[in-house]
């Protein structure tokens, strides 16, 4: 698939909750995207050369819009939460490989997202409900206190096999605790998992899945400058040698973002 730098216009932009925001920008970019992958945003403010990596939530190709929900970290984030509707804002995409949908097919698909790792799972879910040949899928969200996003998920998910859960780390929205408490008080079991959220939980979410004898992709959260593969500062140890490189790393902007948990030493 190849990348290109183009010129986006702002559709609509909202914050949602405390410090994160939901943007929609129209783009020819939403034809090729796909669950999981990202693109980068780069700033007007010429000091800030490099751009930054958001994941995308959705992807309509029938109004050519790309939505984009990211938390304020730093100046990049907080002059992007500044665009509004008409503004314009330059986008590299589409970048990185996205989650194995295939790999749901008539499976029992357990779809988790963890604070801002929760975005690039609503348009998983969409995806997978497009595909319509996974069993079932059940989504278990994991919260500091806020539930952003709740609506859009019970949206989604519609039919009597699919589930929507939460955890939140306050105790204020469904199960005390994180994604695999709500998983072992809900009783959910699954075939495939597809997750993405910080490395303590994915970590986490590697070894549950190695102890019940399932499947799962991960999305790695990871810092990145340039975003294509050039400058390797994106790196992640693997499991197995590069046949290029004869060493134990990938480039998380282009090998991922999302890889076999059995493929990455996290």
């Amino acid at each position: 698939m190849s990348k290109k730098k183009t010129t986006a216009t702002v559709y609509s932009q909202n914050e949602i909750s405390e410090g994160i925001f939901d943007l929609w920008l129209e783009t020819d970019l939403t034809q090729d995207a796909k669950a999981g992958q990202f693109v980068s945003l780069f700033c007007k403010e010429g000091s800030r050369l490099l751009p930054r990596p958001i994941s995308i939530c959705e992807a309509d190709k029938n109004t050519g819009r790309i939505r984009l929900v990211y938390r304020v970290a730093g100046q990049g984030t907080a002059e992007f939460s500044g665009l509004a509707k008409g503004d314009t804002v330059s986008v590299l995409g589409v970048l990185g490989n996205g989650f194995p949908l295939e790999e749901a097919d008539g499976k029992k698909v357990i779809v988790m997202g963890g604070g801002i790792g929760i975005p690039p799972m609503l348009q998983t879910c969409v995806s997978l409900k497009e595909r319509g040949k996974a069993e079932g899928i059940t989504a278990v969200l994991g919260y500091r206190s806020e539930q952003f996003l709740w609506q859009d998920f019970s949206g989604a998910l519609t039919s009597d096999a699919d589930g929507l859960f939460a955890a939140t780390e306050d105790g204020s929205f469904g199960t005390p605790g994180n994604v695999l408490d709500a998983i072992a008080k809900e009783n959910i079991t699954g075939d495939v998992i597809f997750a993405c959220g910080p490395m303590p939980m994915l970590r986490a979410i590697k070894k549950f899945a190695e102890a019940n004898n399932m499947k799962a992709y991960i999305s790695l959260e990871e810092r990145m400058a340039c975003g294509v593969g050039a400058c390797l500062g994106c790196v992640c140890k693997t499991t197995k040698e590069d046949e290029h490189s004869k060493v134990h790393n990938s480039r998380i902007c282009t090998d991922g973002p999302v890889y076999a948990a059995t493929d990455v030493a996290i």
